[in-house]
């Protein structure tokens, strides 16, 4: 045996360790690998290791289960790269395995294919790892790659199942479409047949009934998300984005303090970080019932709004000021927003085009079986004080409001004010989300046919909704729901969804909301 063989034989060795123990392979072992005719930055061929990575143990050769750690295999003609694998919330975790995702080197692929297998589907990656996922055609991947030869920008592919009726000339099982492509989750009757929508507007129909099966690969859209964003309670989210961060604040109060705040880099992954008001620190005119925050920037500084009960027993508008959206928040001595013989809630603040504030908020009259109009009036240039007479906006005059309309929501878009509100009782599926257009801010304004957000199978009484301005992404619906067999209960609580608003329309819609499957991050 010559020096060269027993080298080469040395390395092999030497990387069957590597791999059994999963340890990073060093540049040395790289180069005299390269030495046994291998191609830089890939083990030989005769090793029966695919160079972007090593299925996991437990999961007898399906990948990216159980402790799947990709080969950082360096690249000898350049930087290494690596993608970052995305699963879908369908996705059978491997044991051990919390993570939604793994970070595989070398670029890897998928062709979109969705197999089902039993009960359930799965999709094979181009370093071999096939992850399974519960439920026939539920393959949902976002690959998102820093290596040569991924695409430049954000795509989407949508495979349709066996039963998708293909138009005529068009013999593929799929389509690609540049952005982020969804479906409305809506799989209805369509004759004898079943068709569902989706984002762009197009609608595969499916031979049968119920037999929608759509799989989407999304390529450099940054990763994937799932409703509920916040798990726990936290009925009112207001949001406001600060540069790249967002703020949400909700209706909760514990042994911690009153409405929490929450921060955010991508309006998904959330963390707490306080209180509007720390224990201690909550205005000396309120007792209780400390509802619907909202915090927003207004002139130069930062202002809370929100509603809780007077000492003398009437609902009321409070407003608190801080130089950061983190607080500390000061509040005054009085109410913004107090009327003798009538509750007020649900503040919210808009900045018009001209730099003038308005506050808007809702007359409680249900509490005492009267009308509920929401109201706007202007704020002095700090937002801390009113200037002048307040308008009527919208009252509850349509049938599917019920009692109530509510958790106003103001927006400037294309030239035109777009109210979002949302109507009846919070505690059942009557809740949902409707929107009203106006010419100028105070009106008059004519409201849309009928709700935009309402409940389906998995979420009940969607609604009291922020929208959010991302940037590169559009705007977002921010809102609540009761989980479906978890309403107003014993523990039960209001979660925080977020779904992407389309402006395409002659009205906003929020496609396929409330949302149960994986979508692209906004």
């Amino acid at each position: 045996m010559g020096v060269g063989a027993r080298l080469c034989l040395r390395v092999r060795v030497v990387y069957r360790l590597q791999l059994r123990e999963r340890m990073r392979i060093g540049s040395l072992v790289a180069l005299l690998v390269v030495g046994c005719g291998a191609r830089a930055g890939q083990p030989p061929s005769d090793l029966g290791v695919d160079p972007a990575g090593v299925a996991s143990d437990g999961a007898a050769g399906d990948g990216a289960g159980d402790g799947a750690v990709p080969i950082d295999a360096p690249d000898l003609a350049g930087t290494p790269c690596s993608t970052r694998i995305t699963y879908g919330s369908a996705w059978i975790h491997g044991a051990n395995h919390p993570a939604p995702s793994d970070d595989a080197a070398g670029l890897v692929t998928w062709d979109g294919a969705c197999v089902d297998d039993g009960g359930n589907s799965y999709a094979l990656l181009s370093n071999g790892w096939k992850p399974y996922f519960t439920g026939y055609g539920a393959c949902v991947i976002a690959l998102d790659s820093t290596c040569a030869g991924a695409p430049a920008s954000c795509g989407s592919r949508v495979t349709y199942g066996a039963a998708w009726q293909h138009p005529a000339n068009h013999p593929a099982q799929y389509d690609d479409v540049a952005g982020r492509l969804t479906s409305d989750e809506s799989c209805r009757a369509a004759g004898a047949n079943s068709a569902e929508t989706l984002s762009n507007g197009w609608t595969p129909n499916f031979a049968g009934a119920s037999s929608c099966e759509l799989s989407f690969r999304y390529t450099q859209c940054g990763g994937l998300y799932a409703n509920p964003v916040i798990p726990v309670s936290c009925p009112d989210p207001g949001v406001v984005r600060d540069g790249s961060t967002y703020y949400l604040s909700c209706t909760v109060g514990d042994g911690g303090g009153v409405y929490p705040i929450y921060v955010s880099t991508d309006l998904t992954s959330w963390t707490r970080k306080g209180y509007i008001f720390p224990s201690g620190h909550a205005p000396t005119w309120a007792t209780g019932n400390f509802w619907a925050p909202e915090i927003h920037r207004v002139g130069n500084g930062w202002v809370a709004y929100f509603s809780a009960k007077h000492t003398d027993g009437t609902l009321a508008v409070g407003a608190a000021s801080a130089s950061s959206p983190l607080g500390p928040f000061v509040a005054g001595g009085q109410p913004l927003v107090h009327k003798s013989g009538m509750g007020t809630i649900d503040a919210s603040e808009i900045t018009d085009a001209d730099g003038t504030p308005y506050l808007l908020w809702k007359d409680d009259g249900n509490a005492s079986g009267k009308p509920t109009p929401i109201w706007a009036q202007r704020l002095a240039a700090d937002g801390l004080s009113l200037v002048g007479a307040p308008t009527q906006l919208i009252t509850n005059d349509q049938t599917w409001e019920g009692a109530l309309v509510e958790g106003p929501f103001l927006v400037r878009r294309g030239g035109a004010y777009w109210l979002f509100y949302s109507g009846n009782a919070y505690y059942d599926g009557r809740y949902a989300v409707g929107v009203a257009r106006a010419d100028s801010l105070l009106g008059p304004y004519t409201k849309a046919p009928g709700p935009i957000v309402v409940s389906d199978a998995a979420w009940v009484g969607p609604g009291h909704c922020s929208v959010v301005d991302v940037p590169g992404a559009g705007d977002w619906l921010v809102y609540h729901a009761w989980q479906a067999g978890h309403v107003n209960g014993p523990g039960d609580g209001r979660l925080v969804l977020v779904d992407a608003i389309d402006w395409s329309g002659a009205w906003p819609s929020v496609p396929g909301a409330p949302s149960t499957r994986s979508r692209p991050l906004p």
